[in-house]
């Protein structure tokens, strides 16, 4: 979802090709920490809309 989203394509700390190189490492890195923190509330906003949509029929 981050590199979807263009997490690290251009952080531009000056690291050149091996920025580029271990930019799937920082994803990850910060990947893990929004799980540790209990993610987004992606899934309970889904579940929501899910819920309406089935009501609405």
């Amino acid at each position: 979802m981050l590199k979807s989203a263009g997490f690290g394509k251009n952080a531009n700390f000056s690291g050149g090709i091996g920025e580029e190189q271990f930019a799937s490492f920082q994803r990850q890195a910060l990947a893990d920490e929004m799980v540790k923190a209990g993610g987004l509330g992606l899934a309970d906003a889904f579940y929501q809309s899910m819920m309406e949509a089935s009501y609405d029929k």
